[in-house]
């Protein structure tokens, strides 16, 4: 009998004993294609020597050092290759052990900024519905996932959600995108302006909405407007990447296929690529000079802060990346399965929607084509095709909730970097096969 506490107790899993390239593999020998890269983190496989090594060597030097101590040479250039590569004037560099952390941060720092430049009646954070930050109750609170908030809501901090830019379910007909992405973007502003503008200290987004929403990204010139209305009311602008970041997305930051350059931004999965837990929080030189210029001291800290192995791991990863032109591959791959995509599924009867952006897509599934209509939730249709594909020897990323935390599916893929068009080609393969049987088996 197991004593390991799992996401779902009723639950039997296979053990995963080793991986090669896309593959996973479990204590039968079967293989996985890992088509989601668990949660969009394996970017560069399950075997990559260049990271392996950089473990070893240095576990065989350092291990750990507390930060409260001492600094370490990989943590220090991992910071100046991020910083090297960042948007705007992103110049100093958090770590932390995974997205959760990297935005409780975020929130954190972006309170004490204010605090450290006289102005400590900035309180509220705004977020949109249908986000997802994080786990810990400070994310979550952020977190606009019905869903995933209604069991702590005593527990969760207040703070204000407006619409997410959700062109396929919620822009009018007689809407253009722009127009659309103009109207939902002003929502920030009205409410910005019913909190009182002088009480605001945030607004956090996902440049590319993950868990949630399926890779979904904003209308042109939706964050361009955010980014203005910031700036006229002195509110920071923390951009979420921890998702759909480091390379995910087709740029090693998300944000710069927006132009837009946020105050912080979050950054996790991809960065360590699964082979070391680890996350960041990148701020701007002005908001460091506010707490270095002030108190000194960011009255926050967690101990694997900085950690070595961790750091050298998430260094040869971005080094990977850079050194093979990975970003590159990312768009070429992903143009690839976006054309495949749509061929398989553009015209399906029950897909309703295809996005996305680089090697990061979502397939929103639908009852009714024509209306939009979502399928009843009570038909779990979510978790039958994950199961249906793990059966098929794929994994992938299916989300009850798409619409409103309850109603609405779809799925996500997120494939590591290198796979090849045939690997992708037999991950459709797998999927279709899944949803077909997924869709009979409901409807009979």
């Amino acid at each position: 009998m197991s004593h390991v506490f799992p996401r779902h107790c009723h639950s039997e899993l296979p053990t995963a004993v080793a991986g090669d390239g896309c593959y996973l593999i479990d204590a039968d020998g079967k293989r996985y294609f890992d088509g989601s890269g668990g949660a969009a983190v394996s970017c560069l496989g399950h075997s990559n020597a260049r990271v392996r090594q950089a473990i070893k060597d240095q576990v065989d030097k350092l291990a750990f050092a507390h930060t409260g101590f001492l600094t370490s040479e990989p943590a220090e250039a991992l910071a100046d290759l991020l910083i090297e590569h960042a948007p705007g004037d992103l110049d100093r560099v958090y770590f932390v052990s995974g997205g959760s952390e990297a935005v409780e941060s975020a929130i954190k720092l972006a309170r004490q900024y204010h605090l450290e430049n006289g102005e400590p009646q900035r309180r509220h954070l705004i977020a949109r519905r249908q986000s997802y930050h994080g786990n810990t109750l400070g994310a979550l609170s952020a977190g606009g996932n019905a869903w995933r908030r209604q069991q702590f809501a005593p527990l969760l901090v207040e703070m204000s959600h407006i619409a997410p830019c959700y062109e396929y379910a919620e822009r009018l007909e007689t809407e253009s995108l722009e127009d659309y992405g103009q109207r939902v973007a002003q929502e920030l502003e009205d409410e910005i302006l019913r909190l009182g503008p002088e009480t605001v200290m945030g607004f956090i987004a996902e440049p590319v909405v993950g868990a949630t929403l399926g890779a979904v990204p904003a209308a042109p010139g939706y964050f361009a407007r955010i980014r203005e209305i910031c700036d006229k009311y002195g509110v920071l602008l923390i951009l979420d990447e921890v998702m759909c970041g480091m390379g995910r997305t087709g740029h090693l930051f998300a944000c710069n296929a927006d132009n837009v350059q946020p105050d912080i931004l979050c950054v996790a999965k991809g960065l360590g690529a699964g082979y070391q837990p680890i996350g960041a929080m990148l701020c701007s030189k002005s908001i460091y000079d506010a707490i270095a210029q002030g108190s000194g001291f960011f009255q926050h800290g967690h101990t694997y802060l900085g950690h070595p192995v961790a750091a050298a791991a998430a260094l040869a990863v971005v080094r990977e990346m850079l050194d093979h032109d990975l970003i590159a591959q990312v768009n070429s791959r992903g143009a690839y399965l976006e054309t495949q995509l749509r061929h398989r599924f553009g015209q399906h009867a029950h897909v309703g929607d295809v996005r996305g952006r680089g090697l990061f897509w979502g397939v929103e599934l639908v009852a009714d084509r024509q209306t939009k209509a979502p399928f009843d939730p009570s038909l779990g249709l979510a978790g039958k095709l994950k199961k249906a594909a793990f059966a098929e020897g794929l994994i992938c990323y299916p989300m009850p909730g798409t619409r409103d935390g309850r109603v609405g599916d779809h799925i996500l893929l997120a494939p590591p970097f290198i796979a090849s068009e045939a690997e992708l080609d037999q991950a459709l393969d797998m999927l279709q096969s899944a949803l077909e049987k997924t869709l009979e088996a409901i409807q009979t």
